[in-house]
C-alpha cells in the first residue's frame, strides 16, 4: 500500500465556553464546515460534531474495510457489513480527560462463513486496523461480532 497523508482543517472562534469551531476536509470534498461547540462535545450535540465522534467513524471506517479485506482473502466476501464504534473519553486521574475505550459492534451478512471464521476474520481486521493500533496507544478497544 502507498503512503497515505490526508489533511484536515479546523477553525474556532471565541472562548471556549460559548466559542465554535468549524471542520473541513482538505484533501477532498468530503465534508466542509463541520460546527462543533464545547456544549456538542460534552453534552447534547444538537446537530453539531466533536472529535470524538469523528474518531468513531473513522475508527469503524478503518475497521470495515480491514474486515471486508479480511472476509475476501478467506474467500467468503462480505454481502454487507453494519459497523457501530461508540468513543468513551473519561475523567483520568492526573491527565484529564483522555480516550478511554473504542467498541466495536459489527454485523455481518456474509454468505458461507460461520462464526468461528467471522469472529477469526473480526480479530484478524482489528490488529490489522490502523485506527485500533492508534487507539490502543492510550486506550482499550473492544469487539463484539456477530453474523445476520
Amino acid at each position: 500500500m502507498p503512503r497515505i497523508v490526508r489533511e484536515a482543517n479546523a477553525t474556532w472562534e471565541g472562548n471556549i465556553a460559548r466559542g465554535s469551531g468549524a471542520l473541513s476536509a482538505a484533501s477532498s470534498t468530503a465534508f466542509a464546515d463541520l460546527a462543533f461547540t464545547l456544549a456538542s462535545r460534552i453534552s447534547v450535540p444538537e446537530g453539531k460534531t466533536s472529535p470524538e465522534e469523528l474518531l468513531a467513524a473513522a475508527h469503524g471506517g478503518c475497521f470495515t474495510m480491514s474486515l471486508a479485506n479480511e472476509l475476501s482473502q478467506a474467500g467468503t466476501p462480505p454481502t454487507s457489513l453494519e459497523t457501530r464504534v461508540i468513543v468513551t473519553m473519561d475523567e483520568v486521574e492526573g491527565k484529564g480527560h483522555q480516550i478511554v475505550h473504542s467498541q466495536i459492534e459489527v454485523r455481518g451478512d456474509v454468505p458461507d462463513c460461520d462464526e468461528a471464521a467471522f469472529a477469526q476474520a473480526t480479530e484478524a481486521a482489528d490488529a490489522g486496523c490502523s485506527f485500533s493500533a492508534l487507539v490502543r496507544g492510550i486506550a482499550t478497544v473492544g469487539v463484539s461480532a456477530s453474523l445476520v
